[in-house]
């Protein structure tokens, strides 16, 4: 038997030696400009397809906190922060050190029978900001922390049945989409689990789902990320005493607006007295780099999942907890701390949204600005004057949305500011930020942003010949 010495050395033509041969740099450097032309042959074929479209097609170089730049050396402000994940910025120095001091730790990680610290050490800092919570189960994704809560709720109820809000948004896994209230994600996965849409606010609708005695849970996004509407005041209090009254649960999905993302920790915390069972996060845990999930909730929750040594692998994740993600969750937690970014979001989403509805009243185009900390929603809507009205009853007859569209391309493309649509049918653009930003991005995005709605109530331009394109795109795929 070889002792641990002679298991380190490696013969010639050993797997480290045939190893040597992949050189990633130089992969990337004959095949990157393949890029869409891969995607199209070997994965999803409609995304390359509806970049093309929309011209999207970027050939992006590298990235560092809220910019890309091109192969040009032209900067992109990232008003989109992969859909939340890049809460503290692309490749922050802090995260990136964190994975590098990992890696060359050489972890005995995943061995599935011992107990590593740096779990330990995440969930602890979570529930810090947590207090009325206990423990916590790391997955990979917010669909997976939004499963999690799912089994765990129906586990410690007894019931099978989950309430969620209408047009609300959880994850696209079939336990999550059963929860899903966007009916272009449901269609044509059925059948689904026993869950029913409630209106958002509504407590009457609440109160009588929860009389049938068959409800274990609540599932809400105290600010939902499909059109950025915001639970009304008082409504999650009222709703968590209304569960509970019903020996039903609360549980909270702060995937995207967890972290910090709506200048609170986490975006129930705005209102007092709210004390979900569980919450979700993921998405900004992840520093940009390892998916990771969080789903946190109540002792007696998982000790009635866990309640006995047989059943101690009862709700598992193969790569749960695994050291990469730990460490960089740990330091997402630092960053967020040391850098003030809680406070940062409150202070320039509220200056950010200022600046924006200052410019209600001087576009008829543009209906709402509204959200909170950095995680807002800028709306559009049917203007006064016959010709811009005309126009807009044009677009809307080929497709719901497409005025919207309209905006976000010419941010991009005259502006160099990447955006998007807040969801499918809506006449809304979402800003989500990377939680680094300042006064400086603020300045750009309100003046790109002025321009292009000067060109669209100007009556001409290239953004209305643009919206010809995507009017017939729209007319053609019915």
């Amino acid at each position: 038997m070889s002792s641990p010495e002679q298991a380190t050395e490696q013969p010639e033509g050993s797997q480290q030696d045939a190893g040597s041969g992949f050189d990633l740099g130089r992969l990337l450097a004959d095949r990157g400009t393949e890029r869409y032309e891969l995607h199209s042959r070997h994965l999803n074929h409609q995304l390359p397809r509806m970049l093309h479209t929309i011209g999207f097609d970027k050939v992006y170089d590298r990235a560092e906190g809220a910019y890309f730049w091109d192969t040009d050396g032209n900067d992109y402000l990232d008003m989109l922060a992969g859909f939340g994940v890049m809460g503290v910025g692309r490749h922050h120095p802090v995260v990136r050190k964190a994975l590098h001091d990992v890696l060359d730790a050489s972890l005995a990680d995943l061995t599935r029978f011992d107990c590593q610290p740096l779990p330990g050490l995440l969930a602890e800092r979570l529930l810090e900001h947590s207090p009325h919570l206990d423990r916590v189960f790391f997955g990979n994704s917010g669909a997976e922390a939004v499963e999690t809560a799912l089994k765990f709720a129906r586990y410690a109820t007894g019931r099978p049945r989950i309430l969620y809000c209408a047009h609300a948004f959880h994850g696209l896994t079939t336990g999550a989409l059963s929860v899903n209230g966007e009916g272009g994600f449901r269609d044509g996965f059925a059948p689904l689990l026993p869950d029913t849409a409630v209106d958002m606010g509504d407590l009457d609708a609440l109160e009588r789902e929860l009389r049938r005695g068959d409800v274990a849970a609540l599932v809400v996004e105290p600010i939902q990320g499909k059109g950025v509407h915001e639970a009304p005041p008082g409504y999650l209090k009222a709703a968590q005493e209304l569960l509970h009254r019903h020996k039903a649960l609360l549980i909270a999905d702060e995937v995207q607006t967890g972290l910090g993302r709506t200048g609170d920790f986490y975006a129930y915390q705005r209102d007092e007295g709210v004390e979900p069972d569980l919450v979700c996060v993921a998405k900004a845990l992840s520093g940009g780099y390892v998916p990771v999930g969080a789903t946190l909730g109540k002792d007696w929750i998982f000790k009635k999942v866990y309640s006995s040594m047989d059943r101690v692998l009862v709700h598992s994740a193969s790569f749960g907890s695994n050291a990469q993600a730990m460490a960089a969750g740990l330091a997402v937690l630092a960053v967020l701390a040391d850098e003030q970014l809680v406070a940062n979001a409150r202070a320039t989403g509220d200056l950010l949204r200022t600046r924006l509805g200052a410019l209600v009243d001087r576009y008829e185009l543009l209906h709402e600005v509204r959200g909170r900390g950095l995680m807002i929603g800028i709306e559009f809507g049917r203007p006064r004057s016959l010709k811009l009205r005309s126009r807009w009853t044009v677009l809307q007859a080929a497709r719901k949305g497409l005025f919207a569209q309209m905006v976000v391309v010419p941010l991009l493309q005259k502006h160099r500011i990447l955006t998007q649509v807040s969801g499918d049918h809506l006449e809304v653009i979402k800003l989500i930020p990377p939680l680094t930003i300042g006064e400086r991005e603020v300045d750009r995005f309100v003046e790109a942003f002025t321009a292009v709605m000067d060109d669209a109530h100007s009556g001409g331009g290239l953004m209305w010949d643009f919206g010809r394109t995507l009017m017939k795109q729209a007319v053609a795929t019915r």
